[in-house]
């Protein structure tokens, strides 16, 4: 199965607030996104973690 669950991580906080899917096949770099961490109370970038 190519698809993995991934798990991101607030870069400022360092919290695991986020769960997703990615494809190991397609995007083999690791996925960044920017979303909302409640623990800050803002917008900030979430990395994929192991």
């Amino acid at each position: 199965m190519p698809r993995e669950i991934i798990t991101l991580a607030c870069t400022d906080c360092k919290r695991r607030n986020y769960t997703t899917t990615r494809n190991k096949r397609v995007q083999t770099e690791r996925l960044e996104i920017k979303k909302f961490c409640r623990f800050d109370r803002k917008h900030t970038v979430h990395r994929e973690t192991k």
